[in-house]
C-alpha cells in the first residue's frame, strides 16, 4: 500500500507552491534585416531573413479579376 498524506494540506500553503510556477514573458531580439522585434533563433515572421540569408520567401497576395 502506497503512503498516504495524514492531513489535507490548506488552500494557502497550495496556494504558495502555486505561486511559484509562473509564465515568464517571451524574450525577444531585433532582426538584423529588416529591425523588427523576433524571437531568438527563429526565421523573421516580416521579412524571412536567419543569419543574414533569405531562407523564407515572402508570398505576394495576386489581385483577383473582376
Amino acid at each position: 500500500m502506497t503512503p498516504l498524506p495524514k492531513r489535507r494540506h490548506s488552500t494557502r500553503r497550495g496556494g504558495k507552491r502555486h505561486a511559484a510556477i509562473k509564465l515568464s514573458s517571451v524574450a525577444l531580439s531585433i532582426c538584423a534585416n529588416c529591425h523588427k522585434s523576433r524571437r531568438p533563433h527563429t526565421i523573421c515572421p516580416n521579412c524571412g531573413f536567419y543569419d543574414g540569408k533569405e531562407i523564407q520567401k515572402k508570398k505576394i497576395k495576386k489581385a483577383k479579376k473582376k
